[in-house]
């Protein structure tokens, strides 16, 4: 199965060089609609790669070896030997019609890693690990244009930045040294133009680096070793031109690409969170820490192509970089839903979602849709049937509210942008795989889901056997109201799944004289929420929200945060109304709680995937004011964001918080 969904991936990430071809070969770039395509000047891009390759070690004290460096993917962890990379170059042509040309890139892989392990004498077995972090190339190119292909040779030089370990597994003791190679990299590749400013390539790319030594002082060891990578790219390249000076890439952004059966888009967002200093006579190991800083960054790719009448595939590789406040403890609103409950000091690759749409119209198609991530422009009838299936986020079809629900555009807070009752299933980067099907009839919409829990609650892992499942369901209804929109939606979900209750660990720490550990009280049983979400327009410029919620009040969170009731509100205001028609000024506030069981676990000092004190012996509703102001700066978008938070963790003794953010947003 998970050969299955690797190649189905691959095939989907091929679509960009064969839909290439197919412009270049079957009609000159004149018949397509295209001029000739110049490849002269400046350009930018990113590339998909599946890796391999190996590493020759010695230590000086005897054992040696080589580690093949390759896994495969592993659908159910989002793991494997792939990377995304960012690339940027420039071109010159000559009169011959020779390409000369020198490019740049940045490779952020998901997992380039191995491992060996080997007896040492009278010493028992150690092991040893190396993993490339990130690395990269500054190459220059060599290649000429032949009836719109442009095959080309490469070279230059390489880098990499790796983590390598020496460990004794029977002392559970590890010693890691981090190491910066120098190196070669050679390759070859063809690329063909796609529209005006786009092309598309497909690149073979060698990477040799010589032997270099780390130490290991605990262990006494000394240890060389060498690097050999083989990557197979499939990248987009963007031209801005020849001149800087006079591109409006920097205005306007960029153009994306949209085919009769393929289209591209993207997205890059940073965001910057300061929690100011606040009252904390104590804390505990999930505690949210005063006076300090976090970043968050993330881009990622959209790639779809059709299928049939109908259906469309996606694939949005992404790299993820940052982490929240305090490790993304502290707070069950927590006050970024840009930030993943797994962070990294380095940026790493990800596949987020992968999934196939089928629209059933079932009248005649006469809504118009736009283009943008994941969705191609067309047609389509109010009255249709909509199947997703695949991985996704389940919050992608349900709990959705035009006002309060994407943090890379309006609020930041998890209680804000979902209802925290909704424990949607999800792995720890808030994806996971199912199947949704929605349909659509006049004024109303019913909507239901299956879809894999994860392994273990707020696991990386999903539920290889599905035996952990969730059920979703949902039905919205849309009015007006003196001629303005709305809608309401009620949504509700079954979970079944091997969870703790919080009694059960308080008892049975009490009888064993510990602090209560919610994992070891976990059964198979199920955990039932509803949640209703609100949507209305007030006037051409003003919108508002609510969101409604409770769930199961004495088993914990499977995948999302602890919250047992849940009540949000706000309002979207149009900056049309102070002369600035495209900023947004957004102000919503949420209050919720959690259960009389919940509360006596955390305060025996009890800790969950989230919030963890150490003790709760004041507790109270955890509320949370947030407000932002968000304008275009040529073709990004700047936002100013504060957030109050009285009671973090629900806990009246620490706090209130207030945290400022900024965040930088584009997408194309």
């Amino acid at each position: 199965m998970r050969q299955a969904v690797m190649q189905g991936v691959f095939a989907m990430l091929i679509a960009a060089p064969a839909l290439g071809n197919e412009i270049a070969v079957k009609a000159p770039p004149a018949a397509a609609g295209l001029d000739r395509f110049d490849w002269r000047g400046f350009y930018v891009g990113s590339h998909f790669s599946h890796l391999t390759g190996d590493s020759h070690w010695a230590a000086a004290q005897g054992p040696s070896g080589t580690i093949g460096l390759f896994d495969m993917f592993d659908a159910f962890r989002g793991s494997g030997s792939y990377a995304l990379g960012l690339q940027g170059g420039y071109n010159f042509v000559l009169p011959s019609g020779w390409l000369l040309g020198v490019e740049a890139d940045i490779v952020t892989p998901n997992l380039i890693h191995g491992s060996q392990s080997f007896a040492l004498p009278q010493d028992g077995t150690r092991e040893y690990q190396t993993q490339t972090v990130v690395s990269g190339t500054v190459r220059g190119r060599l290649g000429y244009e032949v009836h719109g292909w442009l095959p080309y040779a490469t070279a230059g030089f390489a880098w990499s930045y790796d983590r390598l370990h020496w460990n004794n597994p029977a002392a559970d003791q590890q010693e890691t040294a981090l190491l910066w190679r120098l190196g070669w990299a050679a390759g070859a590749g063809v690329e063909v133009p796609l529209a005006p400013a786009w092309s598309a390539r497909v690149e073979y790319l060698a990477s040799g680096f010589g032997k270099d030594a780390v130490d290991f002082p605990a262990a006494g060891q000394r240890v060389q070793s060498d690097l050999m990578l083989h990557s197979l790219r499939l990248g987009l390249n963007y031209r801005i031109g020849e001149d800087l000076g006079k591109s409006d890439i920097f205005t306007r952004g960029v153009d994306a690409i949209e085919l009769d059966r393929f289209a591209f888009h993207g997205q890059t967002t940073f965001t910057w969170q300061y929690a100011l200093p606040f009252r904390s006579p104590y804390r505990g190991t999930n505690s949210l820490l005063p006076n300090q800083a976090r970043q968050t960054w993330d881009t990622t790719l959209y790639i779809g192509t059709k299928l049939w009448e109908g259906a469309e595939a996606w694939v949005n590789p992404e790299i993820d970089q940052g982490y929240g406040l305090s490790g993304t403890f502290g707070v069950a609103a927590f006050p970024s839903a840009e930030s993943y409950k797994v962070g990294s000091d380095y940026p790493y690759a990800r596949l987020t979602r992968y999934f196939v749409r089928q629209t059933i119209d079932l009248g005649e198609a006469t809504e118009t849709i736009s283009g943008g991530p994941n969705q191609f422009a067309g047609k389509q009838s109010p009255d249709r049937v909509v199947i997703t299936t695949g991985k996704f986020s389940v919050g992608d079809i349900f709990d959705v509210n035009r006002y309060a629900h994407d943090p890379r555009v309006d609020f930041l807070n998890w209680g804000l942008v979902d209802a925290t009752t909704f424990d949607y299933a999800a792995d720890a980067w808030a994806f996971t795989y199912g199947g949704a099907v929605e349909w659509y009839t006049g004024a109303w919409t019913m909507r239901a889901g299956l879809f894999d829990l994860p392994a273990t609650p707020n696991s990386t892992d999903l539920d290889p056997s599905f035996s952990q499942f969730q059920v979703v369901g949902e039905i919205e209804r849309r009015y007006n109201v003196f001629g303005r929109a709305g809608k309401v939606m009620v949504t509700g979900f079954l979970n079944r799944a091997r969870l703790g209750r919080f009694d059960d660990a308080v008892r049975q720490g009490q009888i064993t004289g510990t602090t209560p550990s919610i994992d070891m009280v976990r059964r198979y049983t199920s955990k039932t929420g509803v949640s209703a979400n609100l949507e209305q327009q007030l006037t051409d410029d003003i919108g508002m929200f609510a969101r409604a919620g409770f769930s199961s009040p004495n088993l914990e969170t499977n995948a999302f945060t602890d919250a047992d009731r849940t009540l949000s509100a706000g309002l979207s205001v149009s900056g049309r109304l102070w002369g600035r028609a495209d900023d947004t000024f957004g102000l919503g506030g949420l209050v919720h709680n959690i259960s009389a069981s919940r509360i006596a676990y955390l305060d025996a000092g009890g800790m969950t995937a989230i919030i963890g004190d150490g003790r709760l012996p004041n507790p109270g509703s955890e509320r949370v004011l947030e407000a932002y102001y968000s304008l275009p700066v040529y073709s990004w978008r700047l936002t100013a964001d504060y957030q109050y938070i009285a009671n973090p963790a629900y806990n009246r003794d620490r706090g209130p918080v207030s945290v400022i953010a900024t965040r930088l947003h584009t997408q194309f």
